[in-house]
């Protein structure tokens, strides 16, 4: 009970931190020494750029992924990441929606929120070695949203530039967060494999890093929230519940057992899948139907309802790995 309430406590604080910041911009009760969009954008750099790599090197630093299986674990995130979109659509066509919705469907189950509030879940249920494998999983993150996600919100909004996904691709090279996750993975690798002894303090720095990270994080989400509509959509926010909580972890989660993970490490891979594949909707699902203009408060009642029903997921998770191994 204590890890569900420390971890969803975090989750609370941060979102409402940032969304009690924005109420109090918009009614010029505080004035803040920059705009809220630069606030927001600078505390998701100080998170991703340092504060995470920090916590993800010093993690892998000690975990065991000598595994060859391990290889599958990326491949598997990829999978789950799909799934979740091809869902959707399915859940669209059987609501009958029209193409608007349709498209951010699409992203509702597919975004997934691994990077922070997936990252601290592991961390606080299964400590370093849980949370070490959390960049592993979401490797290929990025590349199923930009390559995936984003050209499929196109083609439903009635938009079809093939010069703008192809430079969107071709962006992934140069992002600085892919090429910083990417880096903190490989020096861990590195570590890991050479030997060298962890320093007793990192084990510290990484129980400040990781909740610190996620309040930065889920504040900046709250400086953009915006609360719309919800009602209006509880057939579409059901069917994205019923995807993300249930159908993803279930499929998902058989894979794992199948290819093994159960049998490493008391299980901790197979723990990690179940906790990632059962994450809400990420905030960027909001993004493809802000630029393409597809439904937005449909996104954004999707985000609200899952990130939501965390408080009857986390109980059940928390249940379910302290059964394996």
């Amino acid at each position: 009970m204590y890890k569900f309430i420390y971890s969803f406590s975090i989750i609370i604080f941060g979102l409402a931190l940032g969304y009690v910041v924005q109420v109090l911009v918009d009614r010029q009760i505080i004035r803040l020494p920059i705009p809220i969009e630069r606030m927001r954008k600078s505390l998701q750099h100080i998170a991703l750029l340092f504060l995470n790599p920090v916590a993800i090197v010093g993690a892998i630093w000690i975990v065991n992924i000598q595994n060859v299986r391990f290889a599958a674990f990326p491949l598997l995130g990829l999978f789950a990441l799909i799934l979740g979109g091809m869902l959707a659509l399915g859940a669209a066509r059987l609501l009958k929606l029209e193409a608007r919705k349709t498209g951010a469907m699409y992203g509702c189950g597919s975004f997934t929120n691994i990077g922070s509030i997936g990252a601290l879940i592991c961390f606080i249920f299964l400590g370093e070695p849980g949370f070490a494998l959390v960049p592993i999983y979401k490797l290929f993150e990025e590349v199923s949203y930009y390559g995936i996600g984003f050209p499929i919100a196109r083609y439903y909004s009635g938009a079809s530039s093939a010069e703008d996904k192809w430079d969107r691709l071709k962006g992934l090279a140069r992002d600085p967060f892919i090429i910083v996750a990417v880096s903190s993975i490989l020096l861990g690798g590195l570590l890991n494999y050479s030997g060298v002894a962890r320093p007793s303090f990192y084990g510290t720095v990484n129980a400040v890093f990781v909740p610190l990270a996620t309040i930065m994080l889920l504040a900046s989400i709250g400086m953009a929230l915006k609360f719309k509509r919800v009602r209006d959509y509880v057939r579409e926010s059901i069917a994205v519940t019923v995807i993300k909580f249930a159908i993803v972890p279930i499929i998902v989660s058989g894979l794992a057992l199948a290819i093994g993970f159960g049998d490493l490490d008391g299980g901790l891979p197979l723990k990690v899948v179940i906790i990632l594949s059962s994450m809400p909707v990420a905030f960027n699902a909001l993004i493809p139907p802000s630029i393409y203009d597809l439904d937005l408060d449909l996104a954004n009642s999707c985000w609200f309802v899952t990130t939501a029903m965390l408080v009857i997921v986390l109980p059940i998770l928390q249940v379910i790995v302290s059964r394996i191994g």
